[in-house]
């Protein structure tokens, strides 16, 4: 996957929205977490892997794909708010042994970075956030394909007043 590729992109997104929106001069950040938190949970709500009490199958595997990257979009948009992006490297680390623990790793590493607004918190963010799709069974190359398309989407729906 070219990581530097998609932060490129999602640079060139995220100036557009700030100058289309009057917002270049905002802190964004919190805005910028709380989005990824609520995408992580829309995430694992297609998923269902906490949903204990249900037999509903998960969603299709590109209804969850497409949420994984609107994941993406923010933890590389938070990585650009504090300039992250030169530090920022995805490694084959291990994840848990559920998607649901991994959820939680997540949403921990999101509050971490949260506080600490730190190149360490934001990379185990982006690793804890790809070693879940990874325990989805998406590959590096599926990833960066749905973030390009994801992104052409993005943009038009800003063109269209989203």
């Amino acid at each position: 996957m070219n990581v530097s590729k998609l932060f490129h992109m999602q640079r060139a997104l995220d100036e557009y929205i700030e100058s289309e929106h009057g917002l270049k001069k905002a802190d964004l950040f919190d805005k910028k977490v709380l989005a990824l938190l609520v995408e992580v949970g829309e995430l694992a709500n297609e998923t269902r892997c906490f949903k204990f009490w249900s037999l509903k199958e998960p969603s299709a595997r590109a209804v969850i794909l497409e949420e994984f990257v609107d994941g993406v979009h923010f933890i590389l948009s938070l990585g650009l708010t504090l300039s992250l992006e030169k530090e920022a490297a995805i490694i084959e680390s291990g994840s848990a042994d559920s998607a649901t623990e991994q959820f939680l790793l997540i949403y921990e590493a999101a509050s971490l970075f949260k506080q600490e607004k730190s190149a360490e918190a934001y990379h185990r963010l982006l690793n804890d956030y790809f070693a879940l799709g990874r325990l989805l069974g998406f590959s590096a190359e599926e990833v960066e394909e749905a973030y390009v398309a994801k992104n052409e989407v993005n943009y038009e729906r800003q063109q269209q007043g989203y």
